[in-house]
């Protein structure tokens, strides 16, 4: 135990400085992180690439934007005799996953994720997307599409590491987080320094919810975000974003019950009372996440199709 809280404290340690995008910063024997040069409000300092495992051919999890001077420094933190030999993409927006080709042509290594950007979705996701509903946040590589299509529970093995891939979809439905000896990779669904987007129809809070409850049933001993520092108490980061959107779904229910039949814009401004201008946007696609969400549960009904144009209501 003692041997494990050490190494917990190194990698918190290690990881939750960022160093300049490009050089590399060693969070254990066997895990680097190279930020790359694209921080904005929605990637915090950059995002986060890993490589996993030591000599011989190495794991590389989320490449990235398409930008060259990220490619290279991935390629120079490598030592003599190492070789990118995996590339594992945690999901398909913008910010993760449009380098994994290019670094796949220059390495020789496959691309591994659960599938396409629209893959995994729910019903319900499928029809909104199918109706022109597009969504917010970082954007979606519509052009991505994996070498290998990983499943649920799926094990990836190179020169003296293995990793166990897991569907965790919700922040988008082709979401995968990636566990390395009880250190789970967690893409964009369990962050540090901010809850994750969940943006229909590319994010499903009902989806959401499930994988939260899904790694709170196990016993990580950190995560390792696709953005910002290093989680080392998984239990409390998840119940924390658990009890958040329960909270931000019973706001929902009252202002629903204050002035329902309501639509979209008027619930988020009465549930956002403290929220900048420019922010509604973004706290209209979350509430939207939550009408559909207590939609498909039940809790409410929708005045015509559902649509962020139509009302919502509590049902009876």
């Amino acid at each position: 135990m003692d041997s494990d809280n050490r190494a917990m404290e190194g990698i918190e340690k290690a990881g939750a400085e960022a160093l300049p995008a490009g050089q590399v910063a060693w969070l254990t024997d066997n895990i680097r992180r190279i930020i790359a040069p694209n921080p904005s409000p929605m990637t915090f300092w950059g995002t986060n690439s890993y490589l996993v495992g030591r000599g011989g051919g190495l794991a590389l999890i989320d490449p990235g934007p398409d930008d060259p001077t990220h490619m290279a420094a991935l390629l120079a933190a490598l030592a003599p005799g190492e070789r990118i030999s995996h590339i594992l993409v945690s999901h398909a927006h913008l910010d993760h996953s449009p380098l994994a080709r290019p670094l796949a042509r220059a390495s020789g290594a496959q691309v591994l994720a659960f599938g396409r950007a629209c893959d995994g979705q729910s019903p319900v996701m499928a029809e909104l997307m199918a109706r022109g509903l597009g969504g917010g946040g970082e954007g979606v590589d519509h052009d991505f599409a994996p070498d290998i299509r990983l499943e649920d529970g799926e094990r990836i093995e190179g020169d003296g590491w293995q990793i166990t891939a897991l569907h965790t979809p919700g922040h988008m439905s082709n979401h995968m987080s990636f566990d390395f000896q009880g250190i789970v990779f967690t893409g964009d669904h369990v962050m540090g320094w901010a809850s994750s987007l969940v943006s229909p129809p590319d994010g499903d809070l009902t989806q959401f919810m499930a994988s939260c409850a899904r790694l709170a049933a196990r016993e990580d001993r950190a995560y390792l975000p696709g953005h910002g520092a290093p989680v080392t108490d998984p239990g409390a980061r998840i119940a924390w974003l658990t009890a958040h959107r329960q909270q931000r779904e019973a706001a929902i229910l009252q202002a629903l019950e204050a002035v329902g039949p309501a639509r979209l814009a008027s619930l988020t401004r009465a549930v956002y009372t403290d929220t900048p201008p420019e922010l509604m946007k973004m706290a209209e696609r979350n509430v939207f996440a939550h009408l559909i969400d207590l939609h498909e549960r039940g809790l409410a009904t929708v005045e015509g199709p559902l649509d962020p144009a139509s009302p919502f209501r509590l049902s009876r």
